[in-house]
């Protein structure tokens, strides 16, 4: 296990690598850039332009820029915002605290509900609430997320007055109850998309495992449904899922994007699609990285409680 876990980690440096020069010379080569917003204004000569450039760096040769940028990083340094002025890490570690608390609140709602409908269309399958279960997974699927986001806000939030319209919190009361009220809207589109995937996986999971010999010869003992499904059944099911909660970050990363923004949710998609509309790249290179680190790091932990749950991984590792 111990082997697997350093080549897995090797592979995430060299793919952090790969990432970070993409990125930055996606982001170096697109149309404009920080000097446009100046520029636009019309106060500025070319000259002042031109001085501007050469105080952020931004004349010199693009694989130089690249270079300083990641020595900088390797160091600690991400860079100061251009729009904020002020250090990039500050600026994220303002904004990453709401996000992962949408992002688990989310996953945790959407792993409960997926897990109990798909068990239960597993083992009711071809029933009513079966077909009701695979007609919704695909209704979630195919709804746009900001168009969801909105018609939560327009029937729960306008209509009803039910939830809060956007924010995390009311000016003025930070209380947990008020902080948790203005969850709840977002929370449950985020968490849409992720419940119908789970449970298709869910469902299809338990299928394979209740038609294994090992639960005939448990039913063929006189054991109880409900001790085969929770003692034999569902450990099993859930050695793919768990894979699948690693790979599902990337998922929820865009999704919490557009969410933030439907919300107004201080958050890192919000402040994502903030920096690049301002063109500021330290800030965007950050969050980019921050992102690619996160993925990479749910991957690796899925494998590591994936050993877990199945020790035959763990000894084959070694």
């Amino acid at each position: 296990m111990s082997g697997f876990l350093i080549r897995r980690l090797l592979q995430a440096i060299v793919l952090l690598f790969i990432v970070s020069m993409i990125g930055f010379a996606i982001l170096h080569l697109a149309p404009g850039g920080p000097l446009s917003q100046f520029a636009a204004s019309g106060d500025m000569t070319q000259a002042d332009l031109d001085r501007l450039a050469a105080q952020l760096g931004l004349d010199r040769p693009l694989p130089v820029q690249y270079v300083e940028w990641l020595l900088r990083l390797l160091g600690g340094d991400w860079g100061v915002s251009y729009r904020d002025q002020q250090p990039v890490l500050k600026i994220i570690a303002a904004h990453i605290g709401p996000t992962m608390e949408l992002m688990l609140s989310s996953t945790l709602l959407a792993m409960l509900l997926g897990a109990w409908i798909g068990i239960l269309g597993a083992v009711k399958r071809y029933s009513l609430f079966d077909s009701l279960a695979t007609i919704g997974a695909m209704i979630a699927l195919s709804i746009p997320t900001f168009w969801f986001g909105l018609v939560i806000i327009y029937v729960f939030s306008v209509g009803l007055g039910w939830l809060p319209a956007g924010n995390r919190f009311t000016v003025g009361d930070g209380s947990f109850l008020n902080r948790l009220h203005h969850l709840v809207g977002p929370c449950i589109v985020l968490a849409l998309v992720s419940t119908a995937v789970w449970s298709r996986y869910m469902r299809s999971s338990m299928l394979e495992v209740i038609n294994q010999d090992y639960i005939r010869t448990a039913r063929a003992k006189g054991l109880s449904e409900r001790y085969i499904l929770v003692r034999h059944a569902l450990r099993n099911a859930l050695l793919p899922m768990i894979t699948i909660t690693g790979l599902h970050v990337p998922t929820l990363l865009s999704g919490a994007l557009v969410t933030e923004t439907v919300f107004t949710w201080p958050g890192m998609g919000r402040l994502f699609l903030d920096s690049i509309s301002y063109r500021d790249y330290p800030t965007v290179m950050g969050i980019l990285m921050l992102t690619a680190v996160l993925v990479l790091l749910g991957s690796l932990i899925a494998d590591v409680l994936y050993g877990i749950a199945d020790p035959r991984i763990e000894r084959s590792g070694q």
